[in-house]
Parts: C-alpha cells; sequence; structure tokens
C-alpha cells in the first residue's frame, strides 16, 4: 500500500471521526425524547432541547436573550413550550438590561411574538422602576399590552415604596400606563421635590 493511499485512509478516518462526533454533540444539544412532554396540543413536539439559550440580535445589536431549561417546539403550530425560563431584553446596542423576567414556563408564539407565562412569574422593569409579581402574564406583541388573568392576584412595585396589589392587572408598554380592572389595594408614594 502506498504512503499517499494511508494518507487518504487517514483522512478519511479522521473526518468520519469528526462528523460521528459532531452528531454526538448534536444529539446532546437537541435530544427527541418525547417521553418528556406531551405538548399543548397532547401530541409529540417536533423537537425537544435541553437547557438552550437564544439570543435576538437586529443590525448587530442584540435585543434579547433567553433562557430555559427545556424547551419542545411544535412547527406547524409555531409555539414553543419552555420550563424554568429566564429572559433579558436590551437596549443602548445590548449593552443596558431594560427588562428581565423569570417564569416557571412559557409559551411562545413564534409567528406572533405573543408570550403566555405561569408558574410564578415576576417581571423587573428597569426604565419604570417596577417590579410585577404574578401566577402568570400574557404578552401580546402587537399591541404591546402586558395583562394578568381577571382571577388572578399581581403585585406592582416600585423602589420608591408605591405598592398595589390586584386583580385584572394590565399594562400598556407603549402610554406607559398600568391599572387594574378588579378590586386592588395599596399605597402610591409621591416624593416631595423640594427640600
Amino acid at each position: 500500500m502506498s504512503s499517499n493511499h494511508r494518507n487518504d485512509k487517514l483522512i478519511f478516518s479522521l473526518r468520519c471521526c469528526s462528523v460521528v462526533i459532531l452528531a454526538a454533540l448534536l444529539m446532546i444539544a437537541c435530544s427527541f425524547d418525547y417521553s418528556a412532554g406531551q405538548g399543548t396540543d397532547g401530541g409529540r413536539p417536533d423537537i425537544t432541547m435541553e437547557n438552550i439559550e437564544y439570543a435576538r440580535v437586529r443590525g448587530g445589536d442584540l435585543l434579547a436573550r433567553f433562557h430555559a431549561e427545556h424547551a419542545e417546539r411544535w412547527e406547524e403550530r409555531q409555539i414553543m413550550g419552555l420550563r424554568e425560563f429566564y429572559f433579558e431584553q436590551l437596549e443602548d446596542q445590548g449593552e443596558t438590561v431594560n427588562v428581565e423576567g423569570i417564569a416557571g414556563a412559557a409559551e411562545v408564539h413564534l409567528e406572533s411574538g405573543d408570550i403566555v407565562l405561569f408558574y410564578g412569574v415576576r417581571l423587573t422593569i428597569e426604565s419604570e422602576d417596577v417590579i410585577i409579581r404574578a401566577p402568570g402574564i400574557e404578552w401580546n406583541d402587537s399591541e404591546k399590552i402586558v395583562t394578568g388573568s381577571e382571577n388572578d392576584i399581581v403585585e406592582v412595585q416600585r423602589s420608591d415604596g408605591t405598592s398595589f396589589t390586584g386583580r385584572g392587572f394590565s399594562a400598556d408598554i407603549r402610554r406607559r400606563t398600568w391599572s387594574f380592572s378588579g378590586e386592588a389595594s395599596g399605597s402610591f408614594v409621591e416624593e416631595d421635590e423640594q427640600e
């Protein structure tokens, strides 16, 4: 056997080994474990992933990133289910975190951008100095509106001591307003700007 023929076999073997290693790494990062959950429609997800990180970039600027311990995606319905979900929305070319949140689970509607967060939600909105805690929250991306269930008690706090709890929470991000349609209680703190 000639030296060139042995080198060709060695190169071919190394390439095959690289492909096998790459395939193994992809299977670890992206497992098709259908027993993990039955999904939002009772069927099997198209893909199941563990310990995922996602970044959304526009024009070279980092807009948002999220992490989830477990994710399932249904291509036909364009829905992704996430467990142990953490996210950040960034500003200033990705330098400043404006909104961060956690939830036990989330359902992301991929076409509309709408998101339902549930199983204990905490949102921190730095630009508004607001922390929102709720059992569940829905984000309507086209309207830029956050709503809580009519029956869930939602808590809104600010660092100045303002604190409200109530039912039927809604926040309009464009107008920078929030309200409760049901019963609510709390205190509003207004600082005197004069000494």
